[in-house]
């Protein structure tokens, strides 16, 4: 008859291989409790950080029809089962083996597919699906002020040149009204101006009338006093 704890730990095993996106093997020899606590905190509520029998585990991801290799399944060995971002748990393992050598990281399955660690460590470089999410919305972002800048520039464009027309017609007659209609008025009330018509005055021209010279004898008029 079966053990009924290992059957209970293979079915969860099989569970875990088969809801994470994502699962890395390691082996922890040498970790002491607390570094396992803080490997497990950083990887987040998230991942599942777990202390595994090699045979049970063989057994489980095969139930899951997950292919792992037997080299990946020696020496005590400890499972992240990923189930939220597997760029970012990558970037946790990294991170703490770095301040942690003891921690070795051995492969694992990301989407389907055998990886090693060499592809564990690229992955572990790339940016998060947070961080492509807020550049995406940061150039979408700007996209859209930029083409909201455009339209307003238009509509403000557009704004300009009619409001230029509509002075240019209506404007005069709008300026001054009572002055208009105190000229419209005028125009209509007062009469029309009559042209004062001009006379040529004829030049008379006065003939020169010569006044004969009469000459009147000296000589003659003596002797007849005489």
């Amino acid at each position: 008859m079966a053990n009924p704890k290992k059957e209970a730990a293979v079915a969860e095993l099989t569970e875990d291989f088969r809801s994470a996106s994502a699962t890395v093997l390691t082996e922890y020899r040498g970790l002491t409790v607390t570094a396992m606590k803080a490997l497990r905190r950083s990887l987040g509520a998230d991942t599942k950080y777990s202390v595994v029998k090699n045979t049970l585990t063989k057994i489980a991801a095969k139930n899951a029809g997950v292919e792992i290799s037997d080299d990946l399944l020696v020496g005590p060995s400890a499972v992240a089962f990923i189930k939220g971002d597997a760029i970012e748990a990558a970037k946790s393992l990294k991170n703490f083996q770095k301040e942690n050598p003891l921690l070795v990281i051995k492969g694992g399955v990301f989407d389907g597919k055998s990886v090693t660690v060499a592809e564990i460590m690229v992955l572990a470089d790339l940016e998060s699906r947070e961080v492509l999410l807020a550049k995406l919305a940061g150039a979408m972002k700007g996209t859209i002020a930029k083409a909201a800048r455009t339209f307003d520039a238009l509509r403000l464009k557009q704004v300009s040149e009619q409001g230029a027309d509509a002075s240019a017609v209506e404007v005069p007659a709008q300026a001054a009204p009572e002055t208009t209609e105190v000229l419209e008025s005028a125009a209509v009330d007062a009469p029309a101006a009559e042209e004062t018509p001009v006379v040529e005055t004829p030049v008379v021209e006065t003939p020169v009338v010569e006044t004969p010279v009469v000459e009147t004898p000296v000589a003659e008029a003596t002797e007849e006093k005489e």
